[in-house]
């Protein structure tokens, strides 16, 4: 994943730390860190020959991280490896509605609230000149920061040891981790983000006690409704004389309501998401749920705004259907590779559809195409395989998958 504590495999990183080297799994990397910790000190990642500087963060243990800027200069098989901005929709986005602050430190601008204010006057009197002009800055929308958390929480990113590790307690354990180095409209989202741990019958009350306490900050104060995102797999709607109940997966006692006729728009626009669940592709896909809630009454969840995002059966998000058997595929022959995430770009074309991290210094791009691409999307992916150059791989989904570029992973590091 994108840290050496999100990646499982116990030789996934060295750090070279006053003048010793360290695994990432040595029992002693948690003291030598904690004497480290908010010193100039810096552990240097060794996945190149030259090694790259790092920095330590402490959440519940202390974690080795990337300075900001620096993912392109790791290795791709280095669980610290970011591919470049322009590879994803990402790239758009870092310098306005991604800023980075400090390390371990990033802001997002997002276009949606975090409260709803009642009463609120609107301005009037005369049309004037404006004193000033405001340049427009990017904004993140709910779907762009449901792709930031789950790239800042390594599930855009495979590697075989992460077979049969990822589960809902993995899923609420990073993201929620991840969302404690983000701030959004001056809040932290970790405060704002609930993401329901794994149900279990035996502790029934103890999980909705706190789930409760968690999703206390929507009480509304001072005329304000304050508001929260859930984020969580998808299982039912159902209709109701008073909208829509919305059940999201380890939340068995605690349906989310929804005006009808905004379900329904979200369901129609993102048709081709919801289909997917029921297409014949041979792999099992999972719809997460993003959602903006406030408190309708006490314990009382209603939602203002939500996206989806289709995963397949390991959390991995794709963009759609066409691209569940490629990603399948890869996870089955124990390839590494990352998916570039789409962001707020008008369309994933232009991008690799996977990106294999282990065919040695150098990330090779994977490119997928569908008869069942509207024309633009189909045009904009061959001008994006035709700047690849001669070479570029390229799987026309229908057809045989071509042979994949072979992997160097064990080979010595150039």
């Amino acid at each position: 994943m994108s840290d050496a504590q999100l990646d499982p495999r116990p030789d996934a990183q060295r750090f070279a730390i006053r003048g010793k080297v360290w695994a990432a799994s040595d029992p002693g990397l948690q003291e030598v860190l904690a004497q480290i910790h908010e010193t100039a000190e810096r552990p240097r990642c060794l996945c190149v020959a030259r090694g790259v500087e790092m920095y330590v963060a402490r959440h519940q243990r202390y974690m080795v991280k990337r300075m900001p800027e620096t993912g392109r200069d790791h290795h791709p098989s280095c669980p610290s490896f970011e591919p470049e901005g322009g590879l994803s929709g990402l790239g758009d986005l870092v310098g306005e509605a991604v800023l980075e602050t400090q390390p371990g430190r990033v802001e997002l601008r997002v276009d949606f609230p975090w409260a709803r204010v009642k009463g609120r006057a609107i301005a009037r009197g005369e049309a004037r000149e404006p004193g000033e002009i405001e340049v427009p800055r990017r904004r993140m929308s709910l779907r762009a920061v449901l792709h930031f958390l789950f790239e800042r929480a390594g599930f855009n990113r495979w590697t075989p040891a992460m077979a049969g590790r990822r589960n809902q307690g993995v899923l609420h354990k990073y993201l929620l981790e991840a969302a404690q180095e983000i701030e959004v409209k001056g809040a932290s989202l970790a405060e704002r983000l609930y993401v329901p741990e794994p149900f279990r019958e035996a502790a029934k009350a103890d999980i909705a006690r706190r789930r409760r306490d968690k999703l206390a900050i929507l009480r509304p104060r001072d005329g304000s409704a304050p508001m929260a995102l859930v984020i969580g797999e998808l299982k039912v709607a159902e209709r109701g004389d008073l909208g829509c109940r919305i059940w999201v997966r380890h939340m068995p006692d605690a349906p989310l309501l929804m005006e009808t006729r905004s379900w329904d728009r979200l369901v129609r626009v993102q048709s081709a998401l919801f289909e997917a669940r029921d297409a014949d592709s041979g792999h099992r896909v999972r719809l997460v749920l993003g959602a903006l809630i406030h408190a309708r009454r006490e314990f009382t969840y209603e939602i203002d705004a939500a996206t989806v995002m289709l995963v397949n059966e390991q959390w991995i998000p794709v963009e759609g259907v066409y691209e569940i058997p490629l990603i399948g595929e890869l996870v089955a022959q124990q390839r590494r590779f990352v998916k570039p995430l789409r962001y707020d770009a008008r369309s994933a074309a232009p991008f690799p559809n996977a990106l294999l991290l282990d065919c040695g210094a150098v990330p090779v791009a994977l490119h997928m195409s569908s008869d069942f691409l509207q024309p633009t999307e189909r045009l904009l992916k061959e001008k994006a395989v035709h700047a690849a150059g001669l070479g570029a791989w390229l799987w026309h989904a229908g057809d045989p998958m071509p042979e994949l570029p072979p992997s160097t992973h064990g080979a010595a590091r150039q």
